[in-house]
């Protein structure tokens, strides 16, 4: 599989669902009330969340999202915190197609070893956001890939508690009973506020699925968000989820990007299927690492490149 890791432009210098789902509720609002939160949702995008990336062809992006064609997004949730930039300890591949009304979620581990585009090394891929930016986490996705990326969104981990809440809540299923940062998690349907969801995504260490388990824990709270945001009753909360996301997310997309997706791949909810890679866990200089094989990447690549077709 041919890689284009010489390709891109390098340039110094969470999550989508939510925002289209905010947007389309005030596009329903119809109301000076509803031009009100628009305006504040506008400003919010264009002023705090937009961080271009040079590696993207925005030109085919708006090409493809006229045309409405599948989209890929790179969905980053970093674990931030006070005095620490973080790493990107998860990455997902969001593929929307709008013509068969249907979502697919690829995670990819964050211990994947792959090369590093920009850094010069060969590291664990979550290693790319630490090491740089989002620029350097967009091209070392697509260059593992071999795909290309239309949108990124890069959301900090610590704020997801405050997402959750804003919503009221979400409901997850979970099969495995554990308990992590002071809270237990019976199997089941689960009703999860901020805290509770912050420590049901962070538990790794003692799970027999280790990466695997946590990364389909964070893909049912993507999903749950998305269920929950998508009830127009959430009006009344887009302050507050306006105050999160412009304190907590980054992207490329700008308000009237936004926009054009929620005209444009609004259906695609409707249907979420979800994906994890999967290698084989080794140990190279000490350091623990997940190689995919040829045939899981070539396997993931056509996942994404064919869905829809």
């Amino acid at each position: 599989m041919a890689k284009r890791q010489d390709r891109r432009k390098r340039k110094k210098r969470k999550w989508p669902w939510i925002l289209l789902i905010v947007v389309l509720v005030v596009a329903g609002a119809g109301t000076a009330y509803g031009y009100s939160i628009w305006h504040n949702v506008k400003s919010t995008v264009d002023d705090q969340l937009h961080e271009p990336v040079s590696g993207i062809d925005t030109k085919v992006t708006k090409r493809k999202v006229t045309d409405q064609e599948p989209i890929n997004l790179l969905l980053l949730g970093v674990d931030e915190r006070k005095g620490d930039k973080g790493r990107s300890d998860t990455m997902v591949v969001m593929t929307l197609d709008p013509a068969e009304d249907q979502m697919q979620l690829v995670s990819i581990p964050r211990d994947t070893r792959t090369t590093i585009v920009g850094h010069g090394t060969v590291d664990k891929i979550n290693h790319s956001y630490a090491f740089g930016d989002s620029e350097m986490s967009v091209d070392t996705a697509e260059n593992f890939l071999d795909i290309d990326l239309d949108y990124y969104v890069r959301m900090n981990m610590e704020g997801l508690d405050q997402l959750v809440d804003a919503v009221d809540g979400i409901t997850v299923m979970n099969e495995r009973a554990f308990s992590q940062n002071g809270h237990s998690f019976d199997t089941g349907e689960l009703q999860l506020n901020g805290e509770e969801a912050l420590a049901y995504v962070r538990k790794r260490k003692g799970d027999p699925e280790g990466d695997l388990g946590r990364n389909g824990r964070q893909r049912q709270v993507i999903e749950g968000i998305i269920k929950k945001g998508a009830n127009f009753k959430v009006v009344n909360k887009i302050g507050s989820i306006m105050d999160v996301l412009g304190q907590n997310m980054t992207t490329n997309m700008t308000f009237s990007d936004m926009k054009d997706l929620a005209t444009n791949y609004r259906s695609a909810r409707k249907d979420i299927s979800d994906y994890q890679m999967a290698g084989e866990g080794t140990r190279i200089d000490d350091r623990y690492y997940q190689i995919m094989s040829d045939e899981e990447i070539a396997k993931v690549h056509d996942m994404i490149t064919k869905f829809g077709s």
